[in-house]
């Protein structure tokens, strides 16, 4: 055991203080970078230690913007991304609840083949359905909105998976007695299921929320103006071919803004969301 080990645990800890540093060494980077001058910046090696420039660069950054963006302030960036984050997220796991309900606990001709119809969808990468769902989204004025951003992400085959393997835990017992106390469908869902699915569910909002934060590909295509913006496609935009024409400390503004609150999700919800990963006993 490691314990009896007497070179074990200082190893371990170099191990883990090594971890940290290579992880977290790139952040601090950044944060030294977005208070710095552009001229510093472009003149290495970047200094160790934060500059002078921090109110400027993060004032500028916040209520401003970058000419590249249209003036659009982080302030409006985090705004979008935090609805299309949590929208995905809220609604990924209400779909997934609800389809894993009705296949688990209802009796109707092709159940099965319902679910098997959403777990084939996971073969399928996003790149085959993201023009004909671009299309729908033309065809329906959906360009440039908060619904065109978060409803063609909101379903998922995954989640539905995982919630029908838990439902199917749940004793049969506890529905019989739900019956016999004359409780409705909706009524087991919302009194016994869903506390039961607390924390897979917490533990699902981390993992799919960060997912909607880091979205690239679907929002570069359904956007259009520099006010529906997220944050991770204002960054990729600031960015130009030559470093010059680049606001670099507004870029490493964006990109600690950026990091920030899915860092701030982990950090609140980690109780929650590691006891939805391997808490077996509800």
């Amino acid at each position: 055991m490691v314990e009896h080990r007497p070179f074990a645990r200082p190893l371990a800890h170099l191990v883990l203080v090594l971890g940290i540093l290579i992880v977290a060494f790139p952040i601090y980077y950044t944060f030294v970078a977005s208070t710095q001058t552009l001229r510093t910046i472009l003149s290495p090696p970047l200094p160790l230690t934060p500059g002078g420039e921090f109110l400027e660069n993060y004032g500028t950054a916040l209520f401003s913007g970058a000419s590249q963006i249209g003036g659009v302030s982080i302030a409006r960036l985090l705004w979008n991304t935090a609805i299309v984050a949590t929208a995905i997220a809220v609604g990924k796991i209400a779909i997934s609840i609800l389809s894993a309900f009705a296949i688990v606990y209802f009796r109707f001709p092709g159940r099965m083949v319902a679910f098997w119809i959403i777990f084939v969808t996971l073969m399928l990468p996003v790149e085959v359905r993201i023009l004909p769902t671009y299309k729908v989204m033309v065809d329906l004025g959906l360009i440039d909105t908060y619904t065109g951003l978060t409803l063609p992400l909101m379903a998922s085959a995954t989640a539905t998976f995982l919630f029908r393997q838990f439902f199917m835990t749940i004793p049969a017992e506890l529905v019989e007695a739900a019956r016999i106390d004359a409780a409705g469908p909706m009524r087991f869902l919302r009194d016994i299921l869903i506390p039961l699915s607390k924390t897979n569910i917490a533990a699902l909002f981390v993992i799919l929320f960060i997912y909607g934060w880091t979205q690239y590909l679907w929002p570069l295509l359904i956007t259009n103006d520099n006010q529906m913006n997220t944050i991770v496609i204002a960054l990729r935009k600031m960015v130009s071919f030559a470093d010059a024409e680049t606001p670099w400390p507004l870029v490493m503004v964006t990109a600690i803004f950026a990091i920030l609150p899915p860092v701030l999700v982990v950090v609140l919800m980690q109780r929650w969301f590691v006891k939805g990963l391997v808490e077996s006993e509800k």
